[in-house]
Formats: structure tokens, sequence, C-alpha cells
């Protein structure tokens, strides 16, 4: 158990944006709500899952919709509120903490921001260790927890309580809703007992987007080479250096869907980079080879700060630095990657990890 202040928010909302792989909202945003709530109701307390009682109800605090929707319509924090209480009220049990639903820009900040201004621990755990654009997309699909009872709150007051089949019915009901709503809304789902969450979750992932967020602080003060420190600190790979000269972004269906293309910079020199994302980064691949795809982590990096860029963060001219990160090892199980893999997204292709495909290309 400790404390979390105004440092440690900036810290964890870097490591946030990184691991989001270029989705979960933006990171500003959700950085802004917790340190405001945090001044107003002080410090939030974060748990380690294994000091929470096991027959206590937790319940991830999120945010569903496009990422491009957020820069316009910001979250007040009321829509959490009234999708918790709603949530507590349907269950006849109070909410004895909250969690990050994925390690993704605003996700990761949201449950800070509730827990200040209700008075609720924070617990280190998530059901992604990245992001993803679905809300089946979470660990707990894959060990059989139901996503309803589930709330989705809107800014002007509306709010919907779903009972569906399956996870993916929610994803396709709330999805359309969402869309309806403006784009995006906040959520109450996935509510679990503590001992779910500690067999489900994905532990520690709060305490690694600090420990990411000031690896890169700690390297602009003694000036070193931050991307060098992120990926000793993730145990990713630089995939990729170069220069965006195209974008191509647009919302459609709920998503914020794309390719960016990169000219390579020095030893990547003569050498092109297409970016897929829906929300998050998928598939990054030069003419010759796939360097890395879902469900493996890509972020791209400010090949100057070392900060990470998402996906509605990308501009033309920008010089960036792509990593890869290997995933969860949840993620890698068969049904793990039919959840997640590139055949899902539609792309025609056998998931191969991020270590195989970058020792592959080396020994080429």
């Amino acid at each position: 158990m400790r404390k979390i202040g105004k440092q440690e928010i900036e810290d964890m909302a870097i490591g946030a944006a990184l691991l989001g792989t270029g989705g979960g909202g933006d990171p500003y945003i959700g950085k802004l709500m917790a340190l405001q709530a945090i001044e107003e109701y002080g410090e939030v307390i974060l748990l380690d899952p294994e000091e929470v009682p096991d027959d206590a109800l937790v319940v991830p605090s999120s945010m569903m919709g496009a990422p491009t929707v957020m820069l316009e319509k910001a979250p007040s924090g009321e829509e959490a509120i009234r999708a918790f209480n709603q949530l507590e009220e349907y269950l006849g049990e109070k909410i004895y903490g909250t969690f990050p639903i994925e390690a993704g820009g605003v996700n990761s900040m949201l449950p800070f921001a509730l827990a200040a201004r209700l008075g609720i621990p924070v617990i280190d755990a998530d059901g992604m260790g990245r992001a993803f654009p679905e809300l089946q997309m979470v660990t707990f699909y894959l060990d059989g927890i139901s996503a309803t009872p589930a709330i989705i709150a809107d800014e002007k007051g509306n709010t919907a309580l779903l009972s569906t089949i399956d996870n993916v019915w929610t994803e396709r009901i709330a999805r359309s809703a969402t869309i309806q709503m403006g784009g995006s809304v906040m959520c109450a789902m996935y509510s679990m007992k503590a001992k779910d969450l500690k067999k489900s979750g994905i532990t520690n992932i709060l305490k690694l987007e600090e420990e990411i967020g000031k690896s890169i602080r700690l390297a602009k003060i003694n000036n070193v080479n931050p991307i060098e420190k992120i990926l000793e600190t993730v145990n990713g790979f630089e995939l990729f250096k170069g220069k965006v000269i195209d974008i191509d972004r647009k919302t459609e269906s709920g998503f914020a869907k794309g390719v960016a293309t990169f000219e390579g910079l020095e030893q990547n020199k003569g050498e092109n980079l297409k970016l897929r994302f829906q929300n998050e980064h998928l598939i990054a691949q030069t003419n010759e080879k796939v360097l890395c795809m879902t469900p493996d982590l890509i972020a791209v990096l400010d090949s100057e700060t070392g900060l990470p860029i998402t996906t509605e963060g990308i501009r033309y001219g920008s010089r960036c630095v792509v990593i890869g990160i290997p995933c969860h090892p949840k993620w890698r199980t068969e049904k793990g990657i039919a959840t997640v893999g590139p055949n899902y997204f539609g792309y025609d292709m056998a998931y191969t990890p991020v270590e195989d495909l970058v020792k592959k290309g080396v020994t080429q």
C-alpha cells in the first residue's frame, strides 16, 4: 500500500501512453483529470491485489470510444460516478476499489480521478497489459468473466444498463450506443470479486507505467538516451527510425482507423514503414517484411525526447522511433491469439512473436 501523488501521476501518464500502443485515449486529458481530483480530494491509495480481501467487489473504470473524439469532448468525471453509483444500486453491494481496464493513456488515469472523488483505493492491475480497441479484448474474457451487468454513461446525463449473452455482444451493443451518445462514454463493467482479479488480471501494471515514465524523466535530467532506457525497462526492441511522410486517419464505426507511413532515416534509410492502427497500433511492416504484429505492443516515440506519440498525435514530419514489446503470455495462448491476433483484425498472417521477427530480420 502506498499513496499516489502528483509526481507519480505524471510518470504513470507517460508510461500509460507508451503501453497504450497509440490508443487508450489522450494521456494529457486523463492526467489533468487525475491531478485535479487529487488536488481537490487528496492522495489516492494504491493497493497490491494481494492486499485486497478475496470477497471484495472490484470494478474497473474506463472510457469507451474513438480517441479522436476525446480531443473535443473531454469527460467531466461525473459520468464515471453516475455509472459506478448505478452499478452499485443494481448489484446491491458497495464497490471496494477500482483499477484500469487497460494500460492506456486516459484509461490508466481515470481510476485515480474516480477513486479520489469516491474515497476508494486503486488496485495495481489491469485486464490487458496494453490497450486494445474492443471490450471483449481483456484477460477477463479469456477466463470466462462476464462484462455485464454493465453501465455506460455520457456527459448529457444518459445512462444505459446492458445485460448480454456474451462479451462480444457487449462490445457490439455498447459500441452502437456509444456512437449515438456522441462517440465516447464512461463505463462500469466487468465487476468481479478480488479473488478473480488476482487470478485473471495483469498485476503491477501501474508500477511498470511509473517506471517507464520515471526512466524518461531521469534520462532527460541525466542527459542520456531515453529510448535506450525505455527498451531496458520494457525488454523491447527498436524496429525502425524514420520521419512521418503520410498519415491517413478517420473515425469509422466508433474507432480511429488508419495508416501512418514513415520514411526511413539513418540505418533505415531507403526503406518505408507502414503502421496500421485501429485506435491502437496493430501491424508494423516495411515493403520487405513484418516487424511486429498484434498482440505484441507497437509504440511510436519521439526520437529526441523518447515521449510516446498516440495515433491521434502522429503528425507529418515528426521524427520517430518505432519500438516493439513482447505482450503478456496470456495473449500468446490459442484463445488469446484468436481474440486479438492479426487474423481477427483482417490481416492474413500468422502471429509470430516480435522477438522471433527481430531475430529473423537480423539473421537474414
